[in-house]
This record gives C-alpha cells, structure tokens and sequence, in this order.
C-alpha cells in the first residue's frame, strides 16, 4: 500500500506542477487512503487545496498533519495562508510566527515568503480592527444625535415665547454640529494616524519595510534576518564593513523585536509604508 501511495503522490505532484490542482488534490486523496498515517500526503493536498481555495479544507488537512508532527514547517505555514483567507487573523499570526521559529531553525529558503506573509497577516489584522471600531462608533452616534433630538424637541415644546423657542432649536443645532464634527474626527482618526512619520528603527535598511525578526550583526547593526541571510548567501561579507561575515555571527536583537511587534500592533497601516 505504501508504494502505490509513493507512485500517486509523485503523480500527484506532476499534476501540481502542471497546475492542474483539481487532478492534483484527487490523486493526493488516492494516496491518504493508501497510506492514511503519511502526514507529509496530508500537506501535499492540503497546499492543492490552498491553490483551489478550500480554506476549511486546507484547515482540516494541514490540522491532522500537526496533529502528528507538531513540528511541520510546511503545515504550519500552510494553515496560516488558510486562516488568513479565513479571516481567522490571530490563528494566522501565530501559525505563521511558528512556521518562521521552524523556517529559521532549519535554514530553510521560505524565510522571505513566510517574513511577508507575516506583514500582510498583522496588516489585515490592523484594518479588520480598525473596520471594527468604526462600526462600533456609528450606532453610538446615532444614538447620542437621537437623544439630542429628544431633547431639542421637549425643551422647543416647552417654551412659549417664538424667540426663545428659536433661540433654544439653535442652540441645540449648534450641539448637534460640534457632535458630528467630533465623530467626523473620529472616523478619520485611522487617516490622519496613517501620515504620521514611521520611526527609524523599525525600518529595515535592506528592505526598507518593517522589521518583523530582527538580528544583529558583529557591529551591533540590525537588518531583517531573511534579508541579511540572502545577502551573505551572495555576498558572505557584512554590507556595512565588507568584512567576512557568517549566519553563525548574526544574533537575534529580541528587545527590538518586541518593540516593533508593539508598533505594529498599534500601527498595522505602517505595514504599507
């Protein structure tokens, strides 16, 4: 059973490539049921799946792969894509900050997607948060004009004299004014946050994007750590001093690494700056 489990995974595969996921997936599942306690088959159609978008699909695939090995790269990175389109964010944060904690125990070559995709996971994060509070904003402001309305009604009815009644409708004309404004500041909060200057030290000076796991080199400069190790796998030199430098010399800077994980988590527009 395990050898014809190897033969249609492999032609799995050429269909994968060839980009016919459809007939991709339907061999995958041929081989699970052949060989059903393979976890890397399970990863196999669970990225076939992710190509066709079945999200839940992929969620249960790549689950009943780390269910088995807690430790596969590749299907933690997998279900982050998953609960990205999901729209499960935080899952997808944290799945993808596994991947990379494994990516990068592992030298393995996914850094730079995996790095990106955890930018787009905190961005869209940030703007569901954000989408979240204006529409928490709205039904208070319905309800604060509402009660002004009220109150502009009964106190006008109150009142006999035509001045003073004109003169109390423009006074709470003029409150219902100043409390529209404040709420037009407060939806455009997010705009006017999105031009403040994004600081220096959480931009990376290879990228020129934020930092998402920074490390040190030899000199105490700090660069993104996919950025750097694609460097030194061309170069192998520091790009400061162009003297020899090695991924053994570069050091994790974890106290910048909070900060700026502090700073987007407060500022998930900056992600596009």
């Amino acid at each position: 059973m395990a050898s014809t489990a190897v033969f249609l995974r492999n032609e799995g595969n050429r269909s994968f490539l060839s980009g016919d996921y459809v007939v991709a997936e339907a061999l995958y599942s041929q081989a699970i049921l052949s060989d059903p306690q393979n976890s890397a088959l399970y990863t196999n159609r669970a990225l076939a799946r992710l190509k066709l978008e079945l999200w839940d699909e992929v969620v249960t695939d790549t689950k009943t792969c780390l269910d088995r090995s807690p430790d596969n790269m590749k299907a933690h990175y997998i279900l982050s894509q998953a609960e990205f389109h999901l729209k499960d964010y935080d899952s997808a944060i944290y799945h993808c900050r596994r991947a990379h904690e494994l990516c990068v125990a592992a030298h393995d070559r996914s850094l730079i997607p995996i790095t990106n995709h955890m930018l787009e996971c905190k961005r869209a994060r940030w703007t569901e948060q954000e989408r979240r509070r204006q529409r928490e904003v709205m039904p208070l402001e319905a309800e604060m004009v509402s009660l002004l309305e009220k109150d502009k009604k009964a106190a006008v009815e109150a009142e006999e004299d035509e001045q003073e009644r004109a003169a109390i409708a423009a006074d709470y004309d003029d409150k219902l004014k100043q409390l529209g404004q404040v709420f037009i500041l407060a939806r455009n909060a997010s705009a006017e946050t999105a031009r403040r200057d994004v600081p220096e030290w959480v931009v990376d000076d290879m990228t020129f994007t934020i930092l998402v796991d920074p490390v040190m080199t030899k000199t105490g400069k700090s660069y993104e750590r996919a950025a750097i190790l694609e460097h030194l796998h061309l170069h192998g030199t520091d790009p400061i001093t162009r003297e020899p430098l090695s991924p053994d010399d570069l050091r994790p800077n974890l106290g910048l690494r909070a900060a700026c994980e502090e700073f987007l988590d407060n500022n998930g527009w900056a992600v596009d700056w």
